[in-house]
């Protein structure tokens, strides 16, 4: 984005964009095209990532200083506060990103506060309460606060770290929040240049606040909440602040005394990735566990992979970082939640960052997964809806296991786009590093 503020209408799925206080400024010239083509590249090409990819993780694959400069792209990211940010820090001490972490925080709050307001730790009975927990009633931004409105007879709306969530009747954020972020020469986002932008509309959100609430002081059984997060695989750089969110939220729930009185268990789990059956031998060990709910996964790919195993088992699922369109009206049984929002609303954000650029025809090379897949046809959607034509924007996809990216990437150099975009995961490096070689990557 070119200024601080901006705002405008868009037609797309009823979602409104608008722009919120920027982080950090830069001048026009600073905000406009990344400067790629290297020594052979015969102009400049803007490259862009999304929120599989952009992170300071990424900048750890490479080694040449301005190597990833000037790239940008979208994530679902929240203006978190400082506070938030230290009481993470205690939880792990070497989180380098915070991608999810609010997220990873609010959905197990909501689950916990949804079982409080049921009077029971039984997934089947709370979970009609969780799209309620988010809308109507009284504002509450903590456990510790929204408890005390449940104890004393009131309705809660949480609204919690990424709020205001108000969540749909499909259960997810009807709009959330996008970082736009930007590496700077030294491979790592550059904070200064991050900015915050609205996408969706609040007026989508469910109109139905739930059953009535249990007694106050209504007792029950633990509640037992399991995590599903990536600790090993291609998405492992988004387990560490994921599952510090978890674990401080558990801590503030305990801390304020628990739910029903008592403490909530945590039982945790490694989802892998989608190349592996980690995730389905962690969900059986959970569901033997008892848990009353699953937070994860993180993959879209994997939670399609035990979304029924586990919904199927009366186990409340709720994803903090699942995009995928394909969840909105997937048959879940009325189990599957997520706070990250759908791909249809990041499409949106990504698609205004790469219009205001400038860019005429857009290449995207996405990874052949549901996030993948999803994301990249939103995305062009938009483009075109936005008045480019059908043959100035060329998707492709990969396959992540592949030994080389060369074939795409040459598609790419041939296509000779002003923007590429990259939609993957940890292979996004070999892609980039890939692109940069052919001069149409970010390198200066």
């Amino acid at each position: 984005m070119r200024t601080g503020t901006f705002a405008r209408a868009v037609a797309v799925s009823g979602a409104v964009l608008l722009a919120a206080t920027a982080c950090g400024g830069g001048s026009d010239s600073d905000d406009a095209a990344a400067t790629g083509g290297g020594d052979g590249g015969s102009k400049q090409v803007n490259v862009y990532g999304t929120d599989g990819n952009m992170g300071n993780a990424l900048g750890e694959d490479f080694t040449e200083e301005g190597a990833l400069a000037g790239m940008k792209g979208t994530t679902p990211l929240t203006e978190l506060g400082d506070d938030f940010k230290n009481r993470l820090l205690e939880v792990d001490p070497n989180l380098q990103d915070y991608n999810y972490a609010g997220e990873s925080y609010d959905a197990v709050v909501i689950t916990a506060l949804a079982a409080q307001a049921a009077g029971s730790n039984q997934a089947t009975v709370f979970g009609p309460y969780v799209n309620g927990i988010t809308v109507g009633g009284d504002k509450c931004s903590d456990f510790q606060g929204c408890l005390d409105i449940i104890n004393s007879g009131g309705n809660v709306d949480y609204d919690g770290i990424t709020g205001p969530l108000s969540f749909t009747d499909a259960g997810e954020p009807a709009e959330a929040s996008f970082g736009l972020l930007q590496f700077g020469e030294d491979n790592q986002l550059d904070d200064s240049l991050t900015e915050f932008v609205i996408a969706g509309d609040e007026a989508n959100a469910t109109t139905d606040e739930g059953p009535a609430y249990a007694a106050p002081g209504t007792t029950g059984q633990t509640l037992t909440i399991g995590t599903l997060l990536p600790l090993t695989g291609n998405l492992a750089f988004l387990g560490p602040p994921e599952v510090a969110g978890v674990q401080l939220a558990i801590n503030d729930i305990n801390a304020a005394g628990g739910v029903f009185g008592s403490p909530v268990q945590l039982v945790e789990g490694d989802s892998g990735d989608a190349s592996t059956d980690t995730a389905t031998q962690t969900v059986d060990r959970l569901l033997q566990s008892n848990v009353n709910a699953i937070i994860g996964a993180a993959s879209s790919g994997v939670s399609l992979t035990v979304i029924d195993a586990i919904t199927g088992a009366g186990v409340l699922e709720f994803s903090p970082a699942n995009t995928s369109d394909q969840f909105t009206t997937y048959n879940d049984q009325g189990l599957y939640f997520r706070t990250a929002p759908p791909d249809t609303l990041q499409a949106r954000a990504l698609a205004d960052l790469i219009g205001a650029d400038g860019n005429n025809t857009v290449g995207i090379l996405a990874i052949n997964d549901p996030y993948g897949t999803g994301l990249a046809e939103n995305t062009r959607n938009n483009l075109i809806s936005d008045g480019l034509s059908e043959d100035s924007v060329q998707s492709i996809t990969y396959d992540p296991q592949a030994a080389n990216f060369d074939s795409e990437v040459q598609r790419m150099v041939d296509f000779n786009p002003d923007a590429i975009v990259v939609i993957g995961f940890e292979e996004s490096s070999r892609i980039i590093q890939a692109l940069n070689a052919q001069g149409i990557g970010p390198q200066r």
